[in-house]
């Protein structure tokens, strides 16, 4: 007996308007020839083969036609008649006969006599003019490849096949949908200007890296090993953003790259130009600069872009969005409080790792890179800690920290000092975990290599109250900190999260078949990714891009990258318990020490041990560690969730050694993904669920949590420059000063802080593209909050995210409870850093205004100045309502402190002037 079913074909409306001119399929689809033509052909798949032949069954075919409009969607429908030994349907076969590409969301059957079925689409289906072959999708029900139905398994193979491609087709990057591996060979330009030619990354013991996604451009003319550039850059066709997703970040990213920084070039012509004062930089947030009026300008300003706030009729005024930091306290950035707390609670809250044995020592050739020796003495340490231990107690105690950039910058200091307008040392910053917990910087090491004649010079920076101490300390800081920032971008956040994550993509798409659990479980988590990664190849990690022209390392950027990934990069640290764990291995041989008596290669080691008795199963060593505490619970919320989804579907060893697509994809990533590292013993091996599991869970962590980490901070952190310069142009002024370079220090220490930051235009570019990598789309999909259609299809897999999604809930509250009580920007001080501040720093003659001002580094005498004294921050109000006060309460004893008298007071005026600031100070 025959069934007769209806199929309601929903297919995405484009935009139009912005965007019409990409696709172009909002055109014709009102016509009323797309009412009664045939566009859209649909066949229909039986899972099962025919019991006679035992061959598959013959499609049943049909056309689609518009039914309706309904909000962004174009309905179809088609009528079949199914015999009714036809079996389960289990594939559809579309052909899109329209003049362009469309968008088909999902497909429903509705009739069949156990209920509807859904096939979700979600996919961009070409003309049949382009390509003839139909295209396949599966019912929402997964299957593993042994159990895949048997009308289903060819359908299944010819589905991958179609994805791998042959390795030398040349692609269009608008409709094609093939996926293969290639390496980075495509960010340097050597045919436009032989000064762009850039190394080939991957595929050499020289420079190690991941492979990319191959895009199949021809070679370069003067150099055939590298690819030609090309304006757009291919992405297999479904991972192109949504349209959305297009107009938020290709429109911000356009405005940013190809629009806002020429103007910016323009309006700032002096590429080295620095900001004169701090007050120039708040500007930025207040003020804006004024741009030439631009081409294109009405759409733009139609889009609402969140990062312009302010245009005039004359001209384009470039305003700023003021960083959270910067509203919450301006003067943040000055302190060390502040800057050790963003070691564990900023945007690259990953580097830090405890010290276990010292002396400290470079690993690197002592014949060219010169004594191997720390500059952090035992004695500086212990000056540093004294009121709290000794150095030996403090080891054993596990009390002392570093972050250390030493020997992986060392080997480019003498490449990047001969680009003009950067420099760079060796760095590392050593903290101590005070009895309140709180992490305290104790020293900056900056190290310099023999070079051009002059032998090695090093210096350890520490904390200082007399004033060449603090401004030397603020310097080492802006160096350590660009440091920080150069390997947070290249390091922490492109390496790995976006560039160690394409491997997993491509195999997961040349492997997995749509319909095998694993394919679905991972897909969400890699949405977007590639095409991400193909706009930084295409202007950011490229050569003479924004990251080389703005970032310490400059043209030596991603060779410093494939350094990284070389020494550093190990599939099982990247989860997040095995990366807290984490011990540095350095092989260098150590001599006696009368500190310690155990002796070796490690010198650094994780900031977490295992102890079955504690959450999570480690006990950190410092308790107050939100990335760790808080990565640690969604850990947790997300293996259980992957390990729920895999039990279900493998219920043993066997089930995980027997699945073919899976031991290829897993092959594949090692083998070919990263190749250069395949032969590495520390992969872990895929046997068992709770292999699996493991492999899961650290793909899916990287790609979502600590993506998030690392990324969405950036412009809060970063925005305001000072906190965290992403360059450092000037050496340190006791490195080999004239005497004239030290006066002008001396006399300036500001004015020359500020040229040491980035230039306007190296600023203000950064700004603009961490503004736009910080925001988050309109089409956002938030980890636990949608349930996945395949998730939904199974009852055990539906309440086990469910069980996922409310957990995620309870951590968002538990995390919110933290922040709220124990964060330090919150304005909640312990109790013991008044008493320690008291015991550390009051003296009665730093107390009256002058001396006080002169200690902290915000003023410098000088007696051609108001009051005799120079603002080194213009913008400080309570340093202009206390001088004022002096100038204005004209008794005897306030005006002796004007001439250097080293006792008085400041009444209470000064603080009533601060306060009749109708704008809340912190």
């Amino acid at each position: 007996m025959s069934i007769s079913v209806r199929a309601t074909v929903t297919v995405k409306r484009t935009i139009g308007g912005f965007l019409s001119s990409l696709v172009g399929f909002s055109h014709g689809l009102n016509d009323k020839s797309d009412l009664l033509s045939k566009l859209l052909l649909i066949e229909l798949v039986s899972s099962e083969l025919d019991p006679k032949t035992g061959l598959e069954k013959k499609p049943i075919s049909g056309y689609a036609h518009q039914t309706g409009l309904k909000d962004t969607e174009v309905i179809y429908e088609s009528e079949f008649v199914i015999p009714g030994d036809y079996g389960e349907i289990g594939a559809v076969l579309v052909q899109n006969q329209h003049r362009n590409e469309i968008y088909l969301k999902h497909i429903v059957l509705n009739g069949l006599p156990n209920g509807p079925i859904e096939f979700s689409c979600g996919s961009w289906i070409e003309p049949k003019f382009d390509n003839p072959e139909k295209r396949i999708f599966f019912t929402t029900k997964s299957y593993l490849p042994s159990h895949t139905p048997g009308g289903l398994m060819s359908l299944r193979e010819k589905d991958l096949v179609s994805l791998r491609g042959n390795g030398k087709d040349k692609y269009k990057s608008s409709t094609d949908r093939i996926y293969h591996y290639d390496v980075y060979n495509d960010l340097g330009d050597p045919d436009g200007n032989p000064e762009l030619a850039r190394p080939v990354l991957g595929g050499s013991k020289k420079y190690p890296y991941p492979r990319r996604c191959r895009t199949g451009r021809p070679p370069c003319k003067t150099d055939p090993r590298s690819e030609r550039r090309s304006d757009t850059f291919y992405v297999p066709r479904d991972e192109e953003f949504s349209e959305e997703k297009e107009i938020s970040f290709v429109t911000k990213t356009g405005y940013s790259v190809h629009m806002l920084l020429p103007s910016l070039e323009a309006t700032l012509k002096d590429p080295d130009l620095g900001f004169q004062s701090f007050t120039d930089i708040t500007q930025l947030y207040k003020e804006g600069i004024p741009i030439p009026k631009l081409k294109n300008q009405a759409s733009m300003q139609i889009l609402a872009l969140r990062l312009v706030k302010a245009v005039c009729d004359a001209i384009d005024n470039l305003q700023f969005e003021t960083p959270a930091m910067l509203e919450k306290d301006k003067f943040s950035w000055l302190q060390d409080e502040e800057f050790s707390r963003q070691t564990l609670a900023g945007v690259n809250p990953c580097s830090i790792k405890l010290v276990t044995e010292w002396p400290l020592k470079s690993a690197l050739d002592p014949d060219v890179y010169g004594p191997p020796e720390s500059a952090f003495t035992e004695e500086l340490v212990e000056l540093e800690i004294k009121d709290f231990m000794t150095i030996g107690e403090a080891l054993k105690q596990k009390k002392l920290f570093i972050i250390d950039y030493h020997d992986l910058l060392l080997p480019y200091v003498s490449k990047v000092r001969q680009i003009k307008g950067t420099t760079l040392y060796g760095s590392r910053a050593l903290f101590f975990l005070t009895p309140d917990g709180t992490l305290k910087p104790i020293a900056i090491e900056l190290t310099r290599p023999p070079m051009e004649g002059k032998p090695q010079w090093k210096q350890a920076f520490t904390p200082s109250l007399e004033t060449v101490g603090l401004w030397l300390w603020r310097f080492a800081k802006a160096h350590f900190l660009a440091h920080d920032c150069g390997y947070h971008e290249l390091v922490s956040h492109w390496l790995r999260t976006h560039c160690v994550t394409e491997p997993y993509i491509i195999a997961t798409n040349r492997q997995l078949s749509v319909m095998h659990p694993i394919y679905r479980l991972l897909h969400p988590h890699c949405r977007y990714t590639m095409k991400i990664n193909a706009f930084s190849r295409q202007a950011l990690i490229n050569a003479d891009g924004i990251i080389e022209n703005s970032f310490s390392p400059g043209k030596y950027c991603m060779k410093l990258c494939s350094m990284a990934y070389d020494q550093q990069w190990r599939f099982g640290r990247e989860a997040l318990p095995a990366d807290l764990i984490n011990k540095v291995l350095i092989s260098i041989q150590l001599p006696e020490s009368p500190i310690a008596n155990v002796f070796g290669f490690l010198i650094a080691g994780g900031i977490a041990v295992e102890d079955p008795t504690a959450p999570h199963g480690l006990k950190l060593m410092i308790e107050d560690y939100p990335f760790a505490n808080d990565g640690l619970m969604l850990w947790d919320a997300l293996k259980q969730w992957v390990a729920d989804y895999v039990n279900y579907y493998y219920k043993d060893s066997s089930m995980v050694q027997s699945d073919t697509e899976l031991q290829a994809w897993w092959t594949k990533i090692r083998t070919k993904g990263h190749e250069d590292k395949k032969d590495e013993p520390w992969w872990p091996v895929l046997k068992t669920p709770e292999d699996l599991i493991g492999t899961i869970t650290t793909i899916v962590w990287v790609a979502s949590a600590h993506h998030s980490a690392v990324n969405f901070g950036q412009y809060a952190f970063a925005g305001y420059f000072p906190n965290r310069p992403s360059i450092a142009r000037t050496n340190m002024p006791c490195e080999d000063p004239t005497e004239e370079q030290w006066k002008r220090f001396l006399d300036n220490p500001g004015s020359e802080l500020l040229a040491c930051f980035p230039s306007q235009i190296q600023a203000t570019k950064v700004m603009a593209i961490l503004h736009v990598l910080s925001n988050h789309s309109p089409d956002e999909e938030y980890i636990g909050e949608h349930i996945e259609p395949a998730w939904a299809e199974e009852p055990v897999i539906k309440e086990a995210f469910e069980r996922f999604s409310s957990r995620l809930k309870e951590l968002e509250n538990i995390i919110a409870d933290g922040i709220i009580e124990n964060s330090i920007l919150s304005g909640k001080y312990p109790l013991e850093l008044c008493t320690l501040a008291y015991d550390q720093q009051w003296q009665f003659n730093r107390e009256a205004v002058p001396p006080h001002l002169i200690n902290r580094g915000i003023v410098d005498e000088d007696l051609t100045a108001p009051h005799g004294l120079r603002l080194l921050i213009e913008d400080y109000p309570f340093t202009k309502a206390a001088i004022e006060c002096l100038k204005t309460m004209g008794c005897r004893l306030c005006q002796s402190l004007l001439q250097g008298c080293k006792h008085g007071t400041v009444g209470c005026r000064a603080q009533s002037m601060v306060n009749r600031n109708p704008k809340p100070r912190s």
